[in-house]
């Protein structure tokens, strides 16, 4: 595998429940911090919802490995945001044998 060309900037971040003050709770998106990653997408299809339909688009993302347990290793139901485009955190693995790069397989939701 030739090293990919990581030349896009993202941020990694995850859920986490926050008061919403009436007794409940909401779910905010806090950023664990950028990560240069390399986007490559894949497959795409379109899905019909009641007011909209969505087009669900798979994504490759590269980037640098981080061990197992670092805040800087994504994890599935995370996600990494680029500007005001998300993308979801479905898997994620080795993408090289001496583990010095990470896919992770993402999904973004764009509507149609």
């Amino acid at each position: 595998m030739s090293a990919p060309r990581l030349n896009r900037r993202l941020v990694l971040e995850e859920a986490r429940r926050v008061p919403d003050g009436a007794g409940g709770h909401v779910l905010d998106w806090v950023g664990l911090g950028e990560v240069w990653a390399e986007v490559r997408a894949g497959a795409g299809r379109e899905r019909a919802g009641e007011l909209l339909t969505l087009a669900l688009v798979a994504w490759r993302i590269t980037l640098r490995a981080a061990p197992e347990g670092s805040p800087r290793r994504p994890r599935p139901e995370q996600r990494l945001r680029e500007g005001g485009r998300v993308f979801r955190i479905l898997a994620v693995a080795e993408a090289d044998p001496g583990a010095r790069y990470l896919t992770c397989f993402a999904q973004e939701e764009v509507v149609a």
